[in-house]
């Protein structure tokens, strides 16, 4: 998981007061017998067990580390009886574009060292001085015991040189009167961020980094956290950095900024180098002759530094634990096949579902909604608040109501079990904990692979289930210890119930789950209003109509999902409006519609298909990038635009619906935003 958390603010508490009703609920939309099948059945334990296996490696993007864990998911899927169960591999030798994503040579590392050195003196056998030098005292680092303490994307290396402290190290300002040709700079950002500075620019030889985690109330908290670092992949200014505790690193400063000579010694085996991208994928195969081409899909990713337990072996071993479940059920007679595949894929993030879908086109063609688990098991520990997140506005889809009406049901069951009320279905593994789950029904937020299949090159409903904030996320403490086989099973029930419920509807859709949708959008209703109230007056109605359009479109995409969507009619904004508000004018009415190629959003992994295709061109940044919304940030605001440009809506209704989704933003920034995806190729302009 990674980058953006969108601010839930008061709209989830709100949705989250509806989570506990005063009455015992019988389960939704599926029968009593398949809710008491999956509950008897999913294991927190044999989750937990896979995660630890999982855990022994390194596990990233092309590496032995993840090809091995790979291997272990395949067996394990394999033994589970599913079908076609395989490792695809897609050739990434660093200039291949898989839609927006230009691909990465796999790196790995064999060995990486850093010692502190000591100033010794030689001497003859009558004592006599000789000279002196430098011999290893303390060792920092070390690949082997440590894989985090290496960041990702360094280059093999012999160094001795000083340590010179830079500060952020990401403004030339911070190098003035800093000799840093040849020597170790110590900085408090990633390393990515600085590289072409420091060692492009300024000649360093290589990094240590003490970069923090992302901000959450914790952050800081616990000084021993390593982070997990990362330098830039396509970098012309090829070196090698190391992690720092900011325990560790404060001290050197203080050493430093006492006027101490601190020199490092660093020793560096790895590399980038031709190679694949790998991912896991296997079916249990629909039973519908009219159906079974259609799919639904569970995801993960299963890249991430050694231990990446919660983030994110924990989805990795709870989707392995769904299929697991759900086939062993369905040998034993006690559900039916389902009728739509259901297919389990295991990618690295981002960039291995975006190679997928645009390698395979036909994946992208068949599945029609995916569960997507990133961060699901973290314990008390983590402080992690488990969400069960909508997809963004953009994509109106009643996936998520079904989604929320199963995590409803393990929040009352839950709590139930945790105060002594009646509980049929708890959802307790033996070696967990007992506490209620407080899911949250939780607005769109970006960071994982729900943010590719909702792109709209694909269109594909994502139910994203993911804990945040964890303290101990991309941190050497992100451990198998803080998982809690409780909250696997809990998140593979919900995820089961949804995908088979989804892989099983078919005709008209029920009252049960009219009811749901219903009850849903009166939920959401009444939290917008309470947003609405903070706005001014002149954006009160965009915000409104946007919202409201939003809503009047779930029954459509309930259609689209249970007919033909060649036959079913286009999704599309009402553009009538529910309440009266300014005509667009001028540029207001320009209109962008998305080119077939290239798919996917433009905040890809590792790469950034937006800058690479502008600087040629000499367009500046949009503002809109770096714009701070009342809900939402520039990223946000960014790929919400690109989607919205469907050749419909205008810009000032583009506009209106960023703005009811992230809170009022300029015009004239999302115009300019939308005329610089027109000059890199994406967009193209309605006449």
């Amino acid at each position: 998981m990674n980058r953006i958390r969108t601010r839930i603010l008061p709209i989830a508490a709100l949705l989250f007061a509806t989570a506990f009703p005063a009455t015992a609920q019988k389960p939704p939309l599926l029968p009593d017998q398949t809710i008491s099948a999956l509950s008897n059945e999913l294991s927190g334990e044999i989750a937990k067990r896979n995660l630890e296996a999982i855990t022994r490696f390194h596990r990233q993007r092309g590496s032995q580390g993840f090809h091995s864990a790979a291997e272990i998911i395949l067996e394990r899927a394999r033994a589970y009886g599913l079908t076609d169960a395989q490792i695809f591999q897609f050739p990434a030798d660093g200039k291949i574009y898989y839609g927006t994503q230009r691909s990465r040579q796999p790196w790995d590392a064999e060995f990486a060292e850093l010692w502190e050195m000591e100033h010794v003196g030689f001497h003859s056998p009558d004592f006599k001085v000789l000279g002196d030098g430098w011999s290893p005292t303390r060792k920092l680092a070390s690949y082997e015991a440590e894989p985090v303490t290496l960041a990702e994307d360094s280059e093999s290396a012999d160094v001795i040189a000083d340590l010179i402290d830079v500060g952020n190290g990401t403004k030339e300002s911070d190098y003035d009167g800093k000799d840093v040709k040849g020597q170790i700079v110590l900085v408090a950002s990633q390393p990515g961020s600085v590289q072409d500075l420091a060692v492009g620019k300024f000649g360093a030889a290589g990094i240590v980094s003490y970069a923090q985690n992302q901000k959450t109330a914790w952050s800081g908290e616990d000084e021993n956290l390593i982070r997990w670092g990362h330098l830039e992949s396509f970098s012309l200014n090829k070196t090698f950095a190391f992690m720092f505790s900011l325990k560790t690193a404060r001290a050197y400063q203080a050493r430093l900024a006492a006027g101490e000579r601190i020199k490092l010694h660093a020793t560096v085996k790895a590399g980038q180098h031709p190679g694949f991208t790998e991912l896991v994928t296997a079916t249990i195969p629909g039973a519908d002759p009219q159906l079974k081409n259609e799919e639904i899909a569970f995801s993960c990713h299963l890249d991430h530094q050694r231990p990446g337990a919660n983030d994110n072996a924990s989805g990795c071993v709870t989707i392995l634990e769904v299929a697991r479940t759900l086939q062993e059920l369905i040998n034993e007679k006690k559900i039916a096949p389902p009728a739509r595949t259901i297919r389990f894929i295991w990618p690295p993030e981002i960039e291995g579902t975006l190679t997928l879908l645009n390698g395979k086109p036909e994946f992208a063609q068949r599945i029609k909604a995916v569960i997507h688990m990133d961060m699901v098991g973290g314990n008390q520990n983590t402080k992690s608040v488990f969400h069960v997140t909508r997809g963004p506005m953009s994509l109106p889809s009643f996936v998520h109501d079904v989604a929320w009406a199963f995590g409803n049901f393990v929040n009352e069951q839950s709590y139930n079990f945790a105060t002594g009320l009646p509980a049929q279905y708890p959802l307790v593994a033996p070696e967990g904990g007992k506490e209620p789950l407080l899911a949250l029904d939780a607005p769109y937020s970006m960071g994982s692979d729900h943010d590719v299949y909702q792109d709209s090159s694909f269109k594909i409903p994502a139910i994203y289930l993911n804990d945040w904030p964890d303290r101990y996320i991309h941190t050497n403490f992100d451990t198998a210890a803080n998982i809690d086989p409780t909250k696997l099973k809990r998140a593979a029930f919900i995820g089961a119930a949804s995908g088979y419920y989804l892989a099983t509807l078919r005709g008209k859709e029920s009252a049960e789950l009219s009811s749901v949708i219903g009850a849903n959008q009166s939920v959401r209703m009444a939290a917008v209003m309470f947003r609405v109230m903070q706005l001014p007056d002149h954006e009160k109605m965009g915000v409104l109509n946007a919202r409201v359009a939003y809503e009047r479109a779930l029954p459509l995409g309930l259609r689209l999902f249970l007919e033909d969507p060649i036959l079913a009619p286009e999704l599309s904004r009402d553009k009538t409006g529910t309440f009266p508000e300014a005509e667009p004018t001028g540029d207001g009415l320009l209109v962008f519609s998305r080119k077939p190629e290239p798919k996917g959003p433009l905040a890809v992994f590792g790469s950034d298909f937006f800058a690479d295709h502008t600087k040629p061109v000499g367009i500046a940044t949009p503002k809109l990038i770096d714009y701070e919304g009342l809900w939402g940030a520039g990223e946000e605001y960014a790929y919400e635009t690109l989607n919205f440009a469907d050749g419909k809506r205008n810009a000032q209704q583009i506009r209106d619906a960023v703005s009811a989704e992230y809170g009022p933003i300029p015009l004239e920034l999302v115009i300019e935003y939308l005329k610089a995806l027109e000059k890199v190729g994406v967009l193209a302009r309605a006449k």
